[in-house]
């Protein structure tokens, strides 16, 4: 009976004795939940050009935010060594078409998979002997992005914003929203949904693949090193931070594979969801609850909607 009151009760008697730890933990969470959807994004792009995920977009984060505080580290001005990875991200999305998809085209799902694999290691690889495996700090005065926090005083406490995470929150959601306007309104964006359709029919109305995987492939990488910088500012800029990326998982399963505004939705559920555990039941069930505690929540949900919110349901007559 203890036991039922600690986990069903207590939590919300917290919730209810301490509402300025409350707020304070649903922004954490919040912000969190912003920044996981910008990673989903990326995946969200390339599997609707392609149908495929992307195990590759964790480590085009670390690469992007490596080459931006490398490049800075050898005298490059701050703004021009950003032009310049983006500059690298475009090359990088050529380099996937040419080398990775053209060659792949109209095989099965699991070879290009594959081969995300591959990118993956050889980026892994190539950062190493560029950057070196040492951690490195995010140029962030440089960028102008804020430092310290505001505090605000509610319910007899006090919540602190930290500046960078309200600018990592408002970077975060205009991308999102830059990405789905220009997608969902855009002549390429009609174009990306014709070939996540049908490849063959997108083809025949003479659109071009390539040039489509480029610009999704480019667009992922902007959308990586966005990740890398708020990512990187909130802490140190490691090879660590692709197993962060590995969060875009749970938020796919639960917003759909193909929808942005699902990556959105889903970012947020698991950000706050993942906030809220830690700090009202880790305690119960062990320190560490925020590195599994999404994918819980992810194979819950698969129980009830396994195409998520926003994902189409497939149906297939036999």
């Amino acid at each position: 009976m203890d036991l039922l009151y600690k986990i069903f009760i207590d939590p919300f008697v917290q919730m209810g004795g301490a509402p300025d730890l409350l707020i304070q933990t649903l922004w954490e969470g919040l912000v969190s939940g912003v920044l996981y959807a910008l990673i989903a994004l990326g995946f969200v792009l390339i599997f609707k050009a392609s149908g495929v995920f992307n195990f590759a977009q964790g480590i085009m984060v670390v690469f992007a935010a490596l080459t931006l505080v490398g490049l800075h580290s050898k005298g490059v001005p701050a703004f021009l060594a950003l032009a310049l990875t983006i500059g690298v991200m475009l090359v990088l999305a050529f380099g996937v078409e040419r080398l990775m998809l053209r060659p792949l085209v109209n095989q099965p799902d699991i070879i290009l998979f594959m081969a995300t694999f591959g990118l993956t290691y050889f980026l892994i690889g190539l950062g190493e002997i560029i950057f070196g495996g040492e951690p490195k700090v995010m140029i962030t005065s440089e960028l102008y992005l804020p430092k310290g926090a505001l505090e605000w005083k509610v319910f007899g406490g006090f919540v602190s914003f930290q500046k960078i995470d309200i600018a990592a929150a408002i970077i975060a959601s205009l991308m999102v929203a830059t990405l789905a306007v220009f997608f969902q309104k855009t002549r390429i964006g009609r174009a990306l949904r014709a070939v996540a359709d049908s490849h063959k029919a997108a083809l025949s109305v003479g659109i071009s693949l390539e040039q489509i995987w480029v610009i999704v492939w480019f667009a992922a990488g902007i959308v990586a090193l966005a990740t890398g910088i708020m990512w990187g500012a909130r802490s140190d800029v490691s090879f660590a931070l692709q197993i962060l990326a590995l969060k875009a998982l749970p938020v796919l399963i639960l917003g759909g594979f193909t929808s942005i505004p699902g990556a959105i939705v889903g970012g947020i559920i698991i950000g706050v969801g993942e906030k809220l555990g830690e700090f009202y039941w880790g305690p119960l069930l062990g320190s560490g609850i925020e590195s599994w505690l999404a994918y819980m929540i992810a194979l819950v949900f698969l129980l009830f909607r396994p195409q998520g919110l926003f994902g189409e349901r497939i149906i297939e007559r036999i």
